[in-house]
Parts: structure tokens; C-alpha cells; sequence
């Protein structure tokens, strides 16, 4: 039965598949075929929404639909690579301290505690107001550096007992070498926390990242959901009724991607359980 499949056969599981694909759609295909409406017009300032504004106007007049279509690329990106980096620092040197041992596992497991034990999102605004991260790739490293640390104690959970298993046994007794038995032999039984932990990753990135950018401790590049919500602080959107729109469908939309991603990963863990994919 293919991952689709076993997918949809949990409801919520497939609600987060459509609602993920959805917004990856709407993210990066959305503004292949919607042209970009920039313009002010300040006779339209917090328009209500309307057929020719369905979410209504922000505070110079401009469509908030189309800065939802063009402010998800960035948010996505960025949640993306920070989940990436922080699942194979997780995946890599979890593997390795549990194969391995000796004082690399202690080396690991301390600084791995110290990770644990420091309140992120405070690091995150230190660091962010000291260094002001620019681009994808380094706002991605940062906010993946304080991500790793319980997916790495999880993977050399895994480890510890798997490398006893017989299987693991003979491939070293074969001497298929360190990294075949470590991601080809016992990885794979651990699809489940690495697939999950990845899902969940990116919904503390995308908190995280809205978080410094409504701060103002990210510099605004372009257009992206978090950005809307720090210029609606800063122009006062908060205190006109009709501003309502313009606040509320940036928090709705990020809303509704974090959800996608929680109940996508509701549906993962059918895919991963052996008994429901064989039936």
C-alpha cells in the first residue's frame, strides 16, 4: 500500500496532507500565475473584504490575498532547511555517539545538555539582535542550532538497542563499514521519530522565525506573513476596526500551516507502523 494510501486512510492524516500540499502549492506555484499588485492606493486603506478584495486591504490600500500569496515562500523556505539541518546534526552525531562511545558519546551527550537546558527563544533574540541574520541560509542555521538536541537524544536511545540486534551484528561482522550499518542497517527503524521530529521542527521554526521578525530583529526583505503582522504593530493597524483583515489573515494562515503540519503527522505515524501498512 503505498504512503498516500496509508495516509488517507486516517481522516486528519489526510486533512494535513491536502492542507501541507496546499501551501507549499500556494507558496511557490501561487506566484507563478498571480501577478504581484503593489501598488498603493490610498483610497482603499482597510477596505473590508469584497469579490474585488476578498481579504480586504492593508494600511496603504494594497490586497492582503495577494501578500498572503507572496508572504509564504519565505516563511516555508526558511521552516524547511532549519528542520533539515537540525534532523541531520540530530540523526548524525546521535548515531555516532551511540556506535561509537567513549568520549565522543560523553562530548556529545554534554553539549547536547547544555542545548537542552537553555530557554531558546531567548538565545534566538540575543543572538538575533547582536548578529541580525540575513538570507535564507544563515536565519535557517541559527534557528536550527537549539532544534537538535532532543531528536539526538532519541536517535541514541534507538541506537543503543538496535546495534545489539543480530542483524547489526552481521553486517559488522561482514565489515560493511561504520555508515552502512548506521543508515542503511538501523536508521531505517527509525523513520518514525526522524519523519515526526522534522514535521514538528518546522512548526517551532516558523513560530520562531514570525517571533524575531515581529520583534523587528530579523531585517524586512520582501514580503512574508511575518513581516505583515510587524508592519501592522508599527502603522497602528491595531487600533482601527477595520484593520481586522489585515491582522487576521497572516495569523490565520500561519494557523492553519502549523495545523496542516500537526495532523500530517498524525497520518505519518500509520505510514511508519508495519501492522497498518500490511493490512
Amino acid at each position: 500500500m503505498s504512503t498516500i494510501a496509508v495516509i488517507a486512510r486516517r481522516p486528519v492524516g489526510l486533512i494535513g496532507l491536502i492542507g501541507v500540499g496546499s501551501f507549499v502549492a500556494l507558496a511557490y506555484l501561487g506566484p507563478l500565475v498571480i501577478p504581484l499588485t503593489n501598488t498603493v492606493d490610498i483610497a482603499n486603506i482597510y477596505r473590508t473584504p469584497s469579490l474585488a478584495y476578498p481579504l480586504g486591504t492593508d494600511f496603504q490600500g494594497r490586497d492582503v490575498l495577494n501578500q498572503i500569496v507572496y508572504g509564504g515562500r519565505d516563511i516555508l523556505s526558511v521552516a524547511f532547511l532549519a528542520a533539515f539541518f537540525s534532523t541531520a546534526v540530530a540523526v548524525t552525531f546521535g548515531s555516532l555517539a551511540a556506535t561509537l562511545g567513549g568520549k565522543l558519546d560523553v562530548a556529545i551527550l554534554a553539549i547536547t545538555d547544555v542545548v537542552l537546558t537553555v530557554p531558546h527563544f531567548i538565545v534566538l533574540v540575543v543572538v538575533a539582535a547582536i548578529f541580525r541574520p540575513e538570507g535564507f541560509l544563515v536565519l535557517a542555521l541559527l534557528l536550527a542550532s537549539l532544534q537538535w538536541a532532543g531528536l539526538l537524544r532519541q536517535v541514541r536511545a534507538q541506537i543503543l538497542s538496535l546495534k545489539e540486534r543480530e542483524y547489526v551484528e552481521a553486517a559488522r561482522s561482514l565489515d560493511l563499514g561504520l555508515f552502512h550499518i548506521i543508515f542503511r542497517e538501523m536508521l531505517p527503524n527509525m523513520a518514525s521519530y526522524v519523519a515526526i521530529h522534522f514535521i514538528f521542527a518546522m512548526t517551532g521554526t516558523v513560530y520562531a522565525q514570525v517571533g524575531l521578525i515581529v520583534l523587528g530583529l530579523i531585517p524586512l526583505s520582501g514580503a512574508n506573513w511575518g513581516s505583515m503582522l510587524y508592519l501592522a504593530q508599527s502603522q497602528g493597524a491595531l487600533y482601527f476596526s477595520d484593520s481586522f483583515w489585515y491582522i487576521f489573515s497572516p495569523i490565520l494562515a500561519i494557523s492553519l500551516f502549523q495545523l496542516s503540519l500537526v495532523a500530517l503527522s498524525a497520518g505519518l505515524e500509520d505510514v511508519f507502523n508495519p501492522r497498518l501498512r500490511a493490512s
